[in-house]
């Protein structure tokens, strides 16, 4: 009985540090037979019946790997029974599903489990499913995800509790080792199975308690303590950094639907330890499938962005995901950039007006007489260009761009690529497809709105009536 105690105190000193349950939860809990889950049930029945009020139901899982399989189940419905509580049960036929789902054994057993523990609370309306995970698997996890190559939220191994499904998954066992849970079993009668196929090292998990880890021991016999040790510190550090690293996200991440994007010079700023999460974190905000993102990804990014040159670059990152460098702009898309925009429109009177719907703006063109204007000088940053009526010839062309579209722009000796023009002020590539070019009845560009005018048909003392040309959002156009 005095097992018994100090497992109750230990579990309940986790629980109130980790925030587990609440008295009057309800709690599944997950019960395969083992030693583990069989101490799981007798010791959280002790603390309901004892401590704190909280309602159980035992659910089990037969997954159809062994002959006895059949005579586990039922030995954990009279556990159940003996205890008064509800028994909920699924059986599967794994095999089957390996072969359906392409999955390992190990895989596939797990995400059928999952999901039914998970189906089980929501039909109870429980807040939880208990599993119990132990010291001893926290330390194979972190050496398993170390082995891998993983970072620091793999290295702090399994979590005390996680959300899946609006279930929270809980793990009151994760600082109570293996050994501690088999004697308690024992001394107090309960019976329990073995699984042979914990024996066969051809599952990795297996190999790694059977033969790597002993290994070690004979470097550092607490080779577990210390693994579980650094699964502890990560963890709470962990959590810190991701928090961090989520407020840098709401100050510096503009997000637009499908799209996040953030200022190089601003990300440049944040401490290389949060660069890489910040990155992470935009990832998962637009795909779910991020988590498959490795390392050698993130830091292609991480380096791109932090890079003189190039200055504009385009990485496609797999699971539909895609970062662009345009400049000081980093710009992360859940969808491919759009293809170039292809579209040609005719401007003259006596009509004034074209919609370009592949860029959302309308054009139109007025014609003002001398005494109806005054020339205020050209402002080539704005939608609005002047031209001399009288020089400009019409019909104009308004169209998308061509490779080696040129420019005669004012106070430059012959022609500019347009394409340069848009290197120099720093426009994105993937803004310059909706950009109109004007271009007058000889083919001549004369306007490139909100960029350049060319040097044709310039507004003087002379001009006796003005083109007035304007470029806006449809939207505003329509409200006009």
């Amino acid at each position: 009985m005095e097992q018994m105690k100090e497992l109750v105190e230990s579990v309940l000193e986790s629980a109130a540090e980790h925030q587990l349950w609440s008295p009057h939860d309800t709690i599944v809990v997950a019960v395969s037979g083992g030693p583990d889950s069989v101490a799981l049930l007798h010791i959280l029945y002790e603390i309901a019946l004892n401590r704190i009020p909280l309602t159980l139901i035992c659910a089990h899982v037969n997954h159809g790997f062994r002959a006895e399989s059949a005579e586990e189940a039922e030995s954990v419905r009279a556990m159940a029974r003996e205890l008064g509580l509800p028994f909920e049960m699924a059986e599967f036929d794994i095999p089957s599903l390996i072969k359906e789902s392409g999955l390992g054994p190990e895989g596939a057993a797990r995400q059928k489990r999952y999901q039914f523990l998970i189906d089980t609370a929501h039909r109870y309306g429980a807040r939880s499913v208990a599993l119990a995970h132990h010291a001893d698997d926290q330390a194979e996890t972190v050496l398993m995800r170390m082995l891998r190559g993983s970072g620091p939220s793999g290295l702090g191994g399994m979590r005390w509790k996680r959300t899946e499904k609006k279930v929270e998954l809980i793990r009151p066992f994760l600082r109570i080792n293996k050994t501690a849970l088999v004697e308690l079993c024992q001394q107090e009668g309960f019976s329990y199975a073995e699984d042979a196929s914990n024996l066969k090292t051809e599952y990795r998990r297996n190999a790694v308690r059977l033969e790597l880890i002993p290994t070690l021991e004979e470097y550092n016999p607490r080779v577990k303590q210390s693994l579980l040790q650094l699964s502890e510190i990560v963890q709470a550090e962990d959590e810190f950094m991701e928090a961090a690293a989520g407020k840098c996200f709401d100050e510096l991440v503009l997000v637009d639907s499908g799209k996040c994007s953030l200022k190089r010079t601003s990300f440049a700023a944040v401490p290389s330890a949060l660069q890489r999460r910040l990155i992470k974190l935009i990832l998962n905000y637009l795909s779910a499938d991020s988590s498959s993102l490795d390392f050698s990804k993130i830091e292609a990014v991480r380096r791109g962005t932090l890079q003189e040159h190039p200055t504009v670059w385009s990485l496609n990152l797999g699971s539909g995901l895609t970062c662009m460098r345009q400049y000081d702009n980093i710009v992360f898309l859940s969808k491919p950039p759009k293809q170039q925009l292809s579209y040609t429109y005719r401007l003259s009177l006596p009509h004034p007006r074209i919609e370009i719907k592949e860029i959302g703006k309308v054009l139109t063109m007025s014609v003002l007489e001398r005494e109806n204007f005054s020339v205020l000088g050209e402002d080539f940053g704005e939608m609005l260009a002047w031209f001399d009526s009288s020089e400009l010839v019409l019909p104009l062309t308004i169209r998308s761009r061509l490779p080696g579209d040129t420019i005669r722009v004012m106070g430059l000796n012959g022609s500019k690529k347009v394409k340069d023009i848009y290197i120099d002020d720093k426009i994105p590539s993937s803004e310059r497809s909706a950009i109109p070019l004007v271009c007058d009845g000889l083919g001549n560009i004369v306007w490139i709105p909100g960029v350049r005018r060319s040097m044709h048909a310039a507004v003087g003392r002379h001009t006796a009536s003005v083109l007035l040309l304007s470029l806006e959002d449809m939207e505003k156009s329509e409200e006009a």
